[in-house]
C-alpha cells in the first residue's frame, strides 16, 4: 500500500497499546497517533522523568487517548519484570506490543544483567517482555499484534554464537547489525510457535523504519569521540533522512492493518527501501534461517530465565 498514511489510521478506542522507547524517536511519534486515534498507550520508558515529559508534550495536543508512563529499562531483567507485572495488575488485556526501544552502535558496555548492551537491549529485553505479556495479548479481543523494530541494518547482520556479547572481538557496528537481524529472527520464529501452538488470536511480524532522522544517530556520533563522525552523520541525516513521523509508519501500519500475515516485513517501500510509505517486503536470506532462529531462541530463553509455554518447530534440515 505505497500510499498508506498517517490518516489511514483507524480509531482505536478500547485498544491498550505497549511502546517501548515512547519517550522520543519512532516510539514517540507512535505513540502519538496512537492516543489521537483514541487508545490507552502504556509508555515504557526507562527514565520516567523522560516519559513524563513526552506525555506532556502528546497531551497538549488534545489527544482522546490514555497515556500511562511507566518505567521499563530493558537492559535489566527485573525492570522488565516489574514492569510486566504492573501491566497485568492495571489491564485485563493488550491489543498491541510494539517492541521499539533500542539503541544503536555505541562502544562496548554491559547491561545490568552483564550481556552486551545492544543486544541485551535491542533483542534480549524484548524477547523477555514479549514472553511477560503474551498472556494478555492472548486475551485482546480482536486480532493482538507484536510488532517487533529491525533496521535495514540487520542485512549485515550474521548471528556470532560463539561470542554473542562481544567479549573477544566488538565491533559497534557488527553488533548492531547483529542484534537487529536478532530481531527479525524472533519476530519470524514467535509466529511459527503461534501457528505451531494453533493460537490465530496473536500475530507477530517485523518492521523497519528505513532511514529515519531520530536521536539514534546523535547519539551515536557523540559517543564517537569524534567531532567529525557526528557532524558527518548530523549532516546525513538533514540531507537523506526522512522525518522520525514517518519513520514511524511502518509500525503503525503493522499496529493496526487488517489481513497483515504473520511472519511480515514492513518498511517504506521508496527510493532504496529508505523512505515512502510502508510496504511488505523481504528481509535478508540469514532472517529466514530456521535453524538459526531455533537456536537464538534456545540461547534466549536461557539468558533471560524467560520460557514461552509454545511449541518448538521444525528446523529448515
Amino acid at each position: 500500500m505505497r500510499n498508506w498514511s498517517v490518516d489511514d489510521v483507524p480509531r482505536l478506542d478500547d485498544h491498550v497499546i505497549v511502546v517501548t522507547g515512547a519517550n522520543s524517536g519512532l516510539g514517540f511519534e507512535a505513540t502519538r497517533v496512537f492516543a489521537q486515534r483514541g487508545a490507552t498507550v502504556v509508555m515504557a520508558c526507562r527514565s520516567v522523568e523522560r516519559g513524563n515529559d513526552a506525555r506532556r508534550r502528546i497531551e497538549a495536543t488534545d489527544p482522546d487517548g490514555h497515556l500511562d508512563v511507566r518505567e521499563c529499562d530493558l537492559g535489566d531483567r527485573k525492570s522488565i519484570q516489574d514492569f510486566s507485572e504492573g501491566v497485568h495488575e492495571t489491564y485485563d488485556s493488550l491489543d498491541v506490543l510494539c517492541n521499539n526501544a533500542g539503541v544503536m552502535a555505541i562502544p562496548r558496555r554491559e547491561t545490568a544483567d552483564g550481556f552486551e548492551a545492544q543486544f541485551g537491549v535491542n533483542h534480549l529485553g524484548h524477547f523477555a517482555l514479549t514472553g511477560h505479556l503474551l498472556d494478555l495479548l492472548r486475551t485482546s479481543n480482536g486480532e493482538a499484534r507484536v510488532v517487533t523494530q529491525s533496521s535495514g541494518m540487520h542485512e549485515r547482520g550474521e548471528m556470532d554464537f560463539d561470542d554473542l556479547h562481544g567479549e573477544r572481538n566488538y565491533d559497534k557496528w557488527d553488533a548492531y547489525g547483529q542484534s537487529k537481524l536478532a530481531n527479525v529472527l524472533f519476530a519470524y520464529e514467535l509466529q511459527r510457535r503461534l501457528d505451531a501452538a494453533g493460537i490465530d488470536e496473536v500475530t507477530s511480524v517485523a518492521v523497519h523504519p528505513g532511514y529515519a532522522d531520530t536521536n539514534l544517530q546523535a547519539r551515536t556520533g557523540r559517543e564517537s569521540g569524534s567531532k567529525l563522525v557526528y557532524a558527518a552523520m548530523k549532516l546525513a541525516n538533514t540531507v537523506f533522512a526522512q522525518s522520525a513521523r514517518k519513520g514511524a509508519l511502518p509500525m503503525l501500519y503493522a499496529a493496526v492493518v487488517d489481513d497483515l500475515d504473520g511472519g511480515s516485513y514492513v518498511g517504506p517501500g521508496g527510493f532504496l527501501n529508505m523512505r515512502g510509505a510502508p510496504d511488505v517486503q523481504r528481509s535478508s536470506d540469514r532472517s529466514y534461517d530456521r535453524d538459526t532462529a531455533t537456536r537464538l531462541w534456545d540461547v534466549s530463553e536461557d539468558a533471560t530465565g524467560v520460557t514461552y509455554d509454545l511449541p518448538a518447530t521444525a528446523a529448515d534440515g
